[in-house]
């Protein structure tokens, strides 16, 4: 495709954009039929990506690209002033590697901490990224450090990367808490662009700790459920799924005891399918005790069968690289000098695992491993 050509098609893909309107479905009622959605949804997709790599054939994969960027933007998004968001922007004034609703970065924090944020800014956004951070006093230190981050402070960034993609066609309840809804947020964007039946529950502790309330509060209401649990008490599963549509997919992003409700009850709904992050490791599952030995000191520590090697090691070795603590990013990958591990990743390829794991999520096959540390 030559630069003219190029032009000609991105011209036909700015006027698709802004004259673009939602067509009645086959059944004469307003929005989309399912197949149109998705046609429409992969156009979309297409049109992003050539516009932001103004097609550059040899590009690298976008969840590779590491950019410099800065804080352009600092703001409160709830009353009790625990999550702030940032609007991040390439130092070198680049545009952004595009992304789709789901999408989170990896920052790596001016203390050399790695954390993923999820993207909950506008798509079509081409110069910047925007992401919220709640405050967590207990927490290993990233939300604390971000917390501190004022204009012109720098980060090094890597992806977007996805792993909770949205599938923007049929019906969808969107299920978020507290700070999950900065996953969830642009899905529900996008659901509403395309004209699709939706629904979203929201729950938090209180009106005053739940980001994004005054946006939620100018969509039909008829479609958003806001809880607290300060007037409406901890919701149950049939609180959360009473809206799951039949033959529809359900979304949900929240707290570990929300995505355990809405595991075990969508099966007793109509809904088909069943989307889910976690902003917290998960519970270790069908774990076996084991041991660990560090190949630099000889130190053999001993992991109970339902905790992770990572979490004992940071005991005695506390500098070691980790991040999103559920076998995905892979800051956590430690060469294996002895012994069989049990991969419960979601990162590594197979050379790789002949002698790495990541510490995370992965055990031993047998009693022992002996580690690079």
């Amino acid at each position: 495709m030559g630069d003219r050509t190029f032009a000609r098609a991105m011209a036909a893909v700015r006027e698709y954009r802004a004259s673009r309107t939602i067509p009645e479905d086959l059944l004469g009622k307003g929005g989309m039929d399912e197949s149109l959605a998705q046609i429409t949804d992969g156009l979309d997709k297409l049109f992003a990506i050539l516009d932001h790599s103004k097609y550059k054939a040899r590009a690298a994969p976008v969840q590779t690209r590491t950019h410099t960027m800065a804080v352009s933007e600092r703001f409160t998004l709830c009353r009790d002033e625990n999550v702030v968001g940032l609007t991040l922007r390439r130092v070198d004034g680049g545009d952004v590697p595009p992304w789709h609703p789901g999408s989170h970065l990896d920052l790596v924090l001016p203390s050399g901490r790695r954390r993923q944020y999820s993207l909950c800014g506008d798509p079509l956004e081409k110069d910047a990224y925007s992401i919220a951070v709640r405050l967590v006093p207990d927490g290993g230190g990233g939300s604390a450090e971000m917390h501190t981050l004022e204009v012109g402070d720098r980060l090094s960034v890597t992806g977007p990367r996805n792993a909770f993609p949205f599938y923007a066609s049929g019906s969808a309840l969107f299920v978020a808490g507290g700070i999950g809804i900065t996953a969830i947020i642009p899905m529900v964007r996008r659901a509403r662009a395309l004209g699709m039946d939706w629904h979203l529950v929201y729950s938090g502790r209180s009106r005053q700790s739940m980001p994004f309330l005054d946006e939620v509060s100018t969509w039909d209401q008829e479609r958003v459920t806001v809880r607290t649990d300060d007037v409406d008490g901890l919701p149950t599963a049939a609180d959360l799924l009473r809206h799951a549509p039949d033959g529809g997919s359900v979304y949900c992003c929240g707290p570990p005891p929300m995505l355990a409700l809405v595991r075990e009850g969508v099966p007793a709904t109509g809904a088909t399918r069943l989307h889910y992050e976690r902003f917290s490791p998960p519970p270790v599952v069908a774990g076996s005790p084991f041991s660990v030995e560090l190949a630099s000191s000889g130190t053999v520590l001993d992991v109970a069968a339902d905790r992770t090697a990572l979490d004992v090691i940071r005991e005695v070795v506390p500098g070691v690289p980790y991040s999103c603590r559920q076998g995905f990013c892979g800051t956590c990958k430690v060469k294996v000098l002895a012994g069989a591990p049990e991969h419960r990743d979601r990162r590594l390829a197979d050379d790789e695992r002949e002698d790495h794991m990541l510490i995370c999520v992965s055990r031993s096959a047998g009693e022992r491993l002996t580690l690079d540390l």
